[in-house]
């Protein structure tokens, strides 16, 4: 989804295939993988950044950056 990241795209690619392995194993359908995943990256920001106004600042740009992968994806 990020076109510049800290993280080495193998670190990333192997992430990204696990939790797709996880998915697919279950057969789960579109619907149920978005609210998952939606509900991870929720997770993420309640447990792990404590200040209200940078969760929503990294919800903003994680939002937009969701939206700007599906343009250029096209």
């Amino acid at each position: 989804m990020a076109i510049k990241s800290k993280y080495q795209n193998e670190q990333l690619d192997t992430l990204l295939n696990e939790l797709l392995i996880v998915l697919e194993k279950n057969k789960t359908p579109v619907d149920l993988s978005l609210m998952v995943l939606g509900n991870m990256v929720s997770n993420i920001l309640l447990n792990n950044v404590n200040d209200p106004q940078q969760r929503e600042r990294l919800a903003e740009t994680f939002s937009q950056a969701l939206k700007n992968s599906l343009i250029t994806k096209h």
